[in-house]
């Protein structure tokens, strides 16, 4: 479960057994306000086209790497939806994308893809 999750009390929905996009990437930096304005942009992203929801992001003390949590029936549709608003960010570099199709605990099939 994300911060977001555990703070707001809104659970992503790969409990229901559908989809996860879990982004990884490298930061740099101790500003997190660039992150957190990236977080809104992908939370209306998915929100605005049903593709999804965005379920927050964790990110080191020290602002040299984090990760995104996105949630929804589609992974594939989720990374297609999220990739630009991604690779434009000018402060992430080293983006992996896990994508989970089903169930977490599950063995459900995941993918790894580099996206920059």
């Amino acid at each position: 479960m994300g911060w977001w999750s555990r703070w707001f009390g809104k659970r992503g929905t790969a409990e229901n057994g559908e989809h996860a996009v879990i982004v990884s990437f490298q930061y740099g930096s101790p500003d997190t306000g660039p992150l957190a304005e990236l977080g809104e942009q992908l939370r209306a992203a998915l929100g605005d086209s049903g593709d999804g929801e965005y379920d927050g992001h964790e990110i080191a003390e020290d602002g040299s790497d984090g990760t995104f949590f996105m949630y929804g029936p589609d992974a594939d549709r989720i990374l297609a939806r999220v990739k630009p608003l991604l690779q434009s960010h000018g402060q992430l570099s080293r983006l992996t994308a896990r994508l989970r199709y089903g169930e977490a605990g599950r063995n459900a099939p995941e993918t790894v893809l580099e996206l920059g």
